[in-house]
């Protein structure tokens, strides 16, 4: 009798150890107000063999909206949206300075260097023309003809082939002016020229 009293109590301590294990992971899990603010964290380590089998993401669970942009082309967008912001910004310091004589003639100068590339004697013919058209002035209107801007269109609905406003935008007007004068004098200097003649060009 007395052989099996050592395997019994080793019985009875490994039930004890448990228990107090579980009663410790119960008060840790469900009673945290109860657990001592200086318990150590408790690590659980599965085995890999009795890890659920890993899935991979189906196309869909990738792109489950293939509508809504991913986060890669919504960065396009943003990059997208900073050019064409950074553009209307320039575009609108252009109008700006062009309200006045001197910016209008930069603006010209900006726009002949990147479409027409005419040489700065057209320029000069050019400055001439719309000197004495208009003076470099987009609210100047001729009360007899009706004609309108800097370039002195007539009639003034024709630069809505550029642009609706205008009224309002000397870029609009310069614009069309010199799209003008390249289709139907091709040089400004050719302008100039039938305007000291007849008047008008």
């Amino acid at each position: 009798m007395k052989r099996y009293l050592p395997s019994v109590r080793n019985k009875r301590t490994r039930r004890l150890s448990l228990t107090a294990a579980c009663l410790a992971f119960f008060l840790a899990i469900v009673e945290p107000a109860n657990a001592s603010s200086n318990m150590q964290q408790v690590f659980l380590t599965i085995p890999a063999d009795q890890l659920p089998p890993a899935e991979l993401p189906t196309p869909n669970q990738l792109d489950p909206d293939p509508a809504t942009p991913s986060l890669l082309e919504l960065d396009s967008i943003k990059v997208v949206d900073a050019s064409a912001m950074a553009r209307i910004s320039i575009a609108a310091r252009q109008v700006e300075s062009a309200r006045q004589a001197d910016g209008a003639r930069e603006v010209a100068r900006q726009i002949i260097a990147q479409k027409y590339r005419w040489s700065e004697k057209q320029f000069t013919c050019l400055d001439n023309l719309w000197t004495k058209e208009s003076k470099w002035n987009y609210k100047s209107r001729n009360k007899s003809s009706g004609a309108h801007g800097i370039a002195q269109a007539l009639p003034a609905t024709k630069m809505e082939i550029v642009g609706t406003d205008w009224r309002t935008n000397p870029v609009t007007q310069i614009t069309w002016g010199l799209k003008y004068i390249d289709e139907r004098y091709k040089y400004p200097c050719r302008a100039w020229s039938k305007s000291k003649r007849s008047h008008w060009y």
